[in-house]
């Protein structure tokens, strides 16, 4: 994915291939916010009528760029979680052992399938916040971006959710469950924050 062509990794979404899916699209939506976060603090930083929110904006730079690595890499490992599972599938089952066996691979697989969603998620949601710390000292001109950073990481959070909970719903080991819906409930609290963010640009916007 780092040395693709973004038409070529869409067209490889669009296709038949069972991955990347929407566990990858999710992690590429995160990176997107990540991106624009870091956008915003290059064209304010460095700029003296900003300079009272300098510190804030080169501390959300390094964060941003750190989180875009992370969802990129992130986006990657799904694709190959969801191989994993589809590997664990196709494992022999004609004996007793063998079935054994498969059922432990295929749990698993979806375990980690789970995992990989739910690290998006929890990026989102740092996305998100790191969103809110430059609200009030970014560069006017680029305010709106910074509702696109929170709307796109909301957008990543929300498509994450769903690629754990369909994993989550073949996972036998309710202590496993228990714990990844926990953790992952924690980061969808990022969502109202996303949405205050939007709404308070719109405001300014209109202003």
């Amino acid at each position: 994915m780092r040395k693709t062509t973004i038409e070529d990794w869409l067209t490889d979404l669009a296709s038949e291939l069972p991955a990347p899916g929407g566990g990858a699209a999710a992690g590429m939506s995160a990176a997107t916010g990540a991106a624009l976060v870091s956008m915003v603090c290059n064209l304010t930083v460095g700029k003296p009528k900003f300079a009272e929110h300098e510190e804030v904006m080169r501390e959300a730079l390094a964060e941003a760029e750190r989180l875009r690595v992370e969802a990129l890499g992130l986006a990657e490992d799904d694709a190959e979680a969801f191989s994993g599972v589809m590997a664990a599938y196709k494992l022999p089952k004609g004996t007793e052992e063998e079935r054994a066996a498969r059922t432990a691979a295929i749990q698993a697989g979806l375990a980690e399938a789970a995992a990989v969603p739910l690290a998006v998620a929890k990026v989102a949601a740092q996305v998100v916040r790191v969103s809110g710390r430059i609200l009030d000292g970014s560069n006017p001109n680029v305010l709106s971006d910074v509702a696109v950073a929170a709307s796109s990481a909301k957008s990543a959070l929300e498509s994450a959710a769903l690629n754990v909970d369909i994993n989550l719903a073949s996972i036998k080991d309710a202590e496993v469950r228990e714990r990844l819906a926990s953790e992952l409930n924690e980061a969808l609290q990022a969502k109202v924050q996303a949405e205050a963010i939007m709404q308070a640009v719109a405001k300014r916007i209109r202003s």
